[in-house]
């Protein structure tokens, strides 16, 4: 792990890892200068402008590349094709959309709940339930997360709506996942 996303996990009484949650020893804790060696060396284009640059020095200059910024911008936003006055179906839960769990803050898709907290709530020490877990059918309401940043970061890099039939039980989906498994090999 980075320094930025291993610190949050060193501030608390009884470290957990960011990736598996078992607890673990901070003095125990190696840089791993075989990987931070090959950052350093492997160059790859910035999907904004193509200029090549250093995988360790990505992130940070794909946070100011002005292209990458006006690419983000122009990225549409959901809006509905027309007014409709049909009601919110009350039975189907909204899988799209999330209130923060620290502040109330209302309508966050899942990108804009990790920006929002990392920019509002980065040191908020308390320990609170993801929405979007407890939105899933599998979703403990009641479980608390002992980082949520962390937790956002790592558990939800892309939208479950994408790989997930929500219409299908368990032993369905496994079923369809083996099928589809068998039919590709």
């Amino acid at each position: 792990f980075c320094g930025e996303c291993l610190q949050p996990c060193l501030q608390v009484p009884s470290p957990l890892c960011p990736l598996c949650r078992v607890p673990f020893d901070p003095k125990k804790v190696e840089k791993a200068s075989s990987v931070e060696k090959q950052l350093s060396s492997y160059k790859a284009p910035c999907r904004g402008c193509s200029k090549k640059v250093t995988l360790a020095k990505m992130r940070s200059h794909v946070s100011s590349c002005a292209k990458v910024q006006e690419q983000m911008a122009n990225c549409p936003k959901f809006v509905p094709v027309v007014p409709t006055s049909q009601p919110i179906p009350s039975n189907v839960p909204n899988r799209s959309t999330f209130i923060c769990p620290y502040c109330g803050a209302r309508n966050l898709d899942q990108q804009e709940l990790l920006k929002h907290c990392m920019e509002n709530h980065r040191n908020d020490p308390n320990k609170v339930v993801c929405p979007v877990c407890s939105a899933m059918p599998w979703g403990d309401p009641s479980y608390k997360s002992a980082n949520f940043l962390q937790h956002l970061l790592h558990r939800h890099k892309f939208s479950y709506d994408t790989f997930v039939d929500y219409n299908i039980d368990e032993e369905a989906a496994l079923q369809a996942a083996l099928a589809l498994s068998l039919s590709e090999n």
